[in-house]
This record gives C-alpha cells, structure tokens and sequence, in this order.
C-alpha cells in the first residue's frame, strides 16, 4: 500500500493491517527456514518494508493526537 493509502485508514484499520502482514511474513519465513522453496523471496523484502511504512504511519498519527 501506498503511504496516502496507509494515512487515511483509522488505528484500529492500520493495527489489523500491520497484524495481517506480519503474518504473512511469518509464514514466509517459516517456509524458508524449513527449506521448502519460497515462490517469490523478493516478497518477504517488500513485506518488512511494508511493515516498516506501517509502523511510520502509526508512529506519527500517535505523535499527531498528542
């Protein structure tokens, strides 16, 4: 998602979106680590970055309501 995208969603949204793509990743790594082929590794690096413009989202709504 876009970071527009990420900004116009409500805490209780963004929360379950960030919930949602860990996940995702979680399972990504398991099966890496399990040494079943992953059909797209590049996803996982999309995945953290993606949790990582999440969690700057979040971070500065927070700040913004103080």
């Amino acid at each position: 998602m876009k970071t527009n995208e990420l900004k116009e969603l409500g805490a209780d949204e963004l929360a379950a979106k960030i919930k949602e793509v860990r996940k995702e990743l979680f399972e990504l790594k398991l099966k890496q680590a399990s040494k079943v082929d992953v059909e797209k590794p590049v996803r996982m690096r999309l995945l953290r970055r993606e949790v990582a413009r999440m969690l700057t989202v979040q971070a500065a709504a927070k700040k913004e309501a103080k």
